[in-house]
């Protein structure tokens, strides 16, 4: 017992922690920048909040590392249970916010269950694909099962409302589905069913403000002091950094106020208009690294679950960051999704840290058979 747990320290992954690290700490320092102007409402407060969200992260995220990845795969209905019965409270005891009720009051932390539901997502998906053997790719009768799982936690999301999240949910499960493998005319037809559900998701299912952010993504200048405001004061703050950016605190963007939820949505905002391209370019590298890293360590996993657990794990952060950013610099509709450990919040912080420490968990055990 002995001889193998200095095996595992010995396997500790430190080139991933310390890209994890390096990111939380350029998280931090455009935190501080973007709370602490003299006008801020939140000086102070938002900064010293999200340390105390970091530190119980790292908390999670050495725990799972030293923790056997395995648990949570018999663990993975119980967890999904769970986060779906909390999903369903939502409604009925759930805190509103900006028109929008996706948070349970704890008293000392607002806890919402849609962030935690992803990882749950990723959980029971891994168990149930590691255990269907398709080489030549799953069928129908192999995707109902993934499909319901699926589909359950994506339309409680979707009628909070959050749109922007039940995608996310949506997007993690298909590059599962795409990684195990479907069969070719499964995936035409899911292409094809789409595109015919796009005008219908329109005109039925969409709400009013969803479908303005579409129109405002195609145009936002038609109402730049209403719908359009956000896109443009981001697209301005992000443009406006050229090269090297305007220093620390120093980005009128972001210390005038004139920048919407700049701690959140739109922290990758303050960054470019701060640091300008060459900080933008270190943080995307730093992120690409961590996806580089991820796949190796999928590859090397013992196992087939410890592969999707890591593919679902990483997944998580990857659709996060390419839709904020994509968000943020007016090549996607803005949809209310944080970029993970830059962002400020703590549901967030901890399913990030959470998933990555089970990356860590996949790569510290990997050869062990």
């Amino acid at each position: 017992m002995q001889i193998e747990n200095r095996t595992l320290i010995k396997r500790f992954d430190i080139n991933l922690t310390l890209v994890v690290l390096f990111l939380n700490l350029i998280g931090l320092y455009n935190l501080y920048s973007a709370t602490h102007a003299p006008e801020a409402m939140v000086w102070g407060k938002t900064f010293s909040s999200q340390i105390m969200w970091l530190s119980a992260g790292w908390i999670v995220y050495m725990f799972c590392t030293f923790f056997d990845y395995k648990i949570f795969n018999k663990l993975a209905y119980v967890f999904y249970g769970i986060n779906l019965v909390l999903l369903a409270l939502v409604p009925f005891i759930g805190r509103s916010f900006y028109g929008a009720q996706r948070w349970l009051d704890l008293g000392f932390f607002r806890y919402q269950p849609s962030e935690t539901m992803k990882l749950a997502l990723v959980f029971v998906l891994a168990r149930v694909l590691s255990q269907k053997s398709s080489p030549n790719g799953m069928g129908i009768k192999d995707l109902i099962l993934p499909l319901v799982l699926t589909g359950i936690p994506f339309l409680l999301v979707a009628k909070q409302p959050d749109l922007g999240t039940a995608l996310m949910l949506a997007a993690m499960a298909g590059t599962l589905f795409l990684f195990v493998g479907v069969k070719k005319k499964i995936l035409v037809f899911a292409i094809i069913s789409v595109v015919v559900a796009l005008p219908l998701a329109w005109n039925f299912g969409m709400k009013q403000y969803q479908k303005q952010r579409v129109l405002t993504f195609l145009d936002p200048s038609k109402d730049p002091q209403g719908a359009g405001y956000n896109t443009i004061q981001s697209i301005t703050a992000v443009g406006s950094g050229q090269w090297i950016g305007k220093g620390f605190q120093r980005g009128t963007q972001s210390q005038l106020e004139f920048l919407p939820e700049r701690h959140t949505d739109f922290i990758f905002s303050v960054l470019s208009e701060e640091h300008g391209f060459v900080g933008s370019i270190v943080t995307i590298t730093l992120f690409l690294s961590l996806y580089i890293m991820a796949i190796r360590i999928a590859s090397h996993a013992r196992d087939k679950f410890g592969v999707l657990v890591a593919i679902g794990s990483i997944s998580y952060v990857f659709w996060h960051m390419t839709v904020n950013i994509g968000m943020v610099t007016g090549l996607l509709p803005i949809v209310g999704v944080p970029l993970p450990l830059l962002s400020y919040g703590g549901s967030g912080t901890l399913t990030t840290m959470l998933g990555l420490g089970i990356l860590s968990s996949v790569s510290m055990r990997r050869y062990l058979f």
